[in-house]
């Protein structure tokens, strides 16, 4: 039988949900600033301009870039003028609007996205319990990458 869905993740048993997580190396731009990856960029917002661990986390990728994240308070997620109270809807438009700069500067990234048309992503970590506050909230970015790749079809 065939699978019905993928699992986008940096544990996935499929090279593409690996490739299309939020941990993978993939280089973007963000409003001028140069991001080594999601999770890094994710990271990173959770210090404010000029932190050390904000700048070490927009360089970073998978585990150090989780790393990079550990200690903040997660009051605010800090990009522009204004911080966003951390988790909520702009904070998460925040990390979309990352996610489609990624797409949108990757076209391989885009052939495998594409590649996963008629497979319902997930995004399963093996945690069993998603946090209460999270950068973005696994079903909002499972949403976020089905209407980014029903995009490019």
């Amino acid at each position: 039988m065939a699978d019905t869905t993928i699992n986008v993740a940096y544990t996935s048993d499929d090279w593409r949900g690996v490739a299309l997580s939020n941990f993978s190396l993939s280089p973007f731009l963000l409003d001028g600033v140069l991001l080594a990856s999601i999770e890094g960029f994710i990271q990173g917002i959770k210090f404010p301009e000029g932190h050390p661990a904000r700048a070490r986390a927009f360089a970073s990728t998978a585990w150090q870039a989780k790393e990079c994240g550990q200690g903040a308070d997660k009051a605010f997620a800090y990009w522009g003028p204004t911080p966003l109270p951390f988790g909520s809807a702009a904070h998460h438009q925040l990390v979309e609007r990352a996610l489609q700069a990624k797409f949108a500067q990757n076209q391989g990234l885009c052939h495998v996205l594409r590649s996963t048309q008629g497979l319902e992503i997930l995004h399963q970590t093996g945690e069993d319990v998603e946090p209460a506050r999270t950068s973005i909230p696994a079903a909002e970015f499972c949403r976020i990458l089905t209407e980014i790749r029903d995009g490019l079809i």
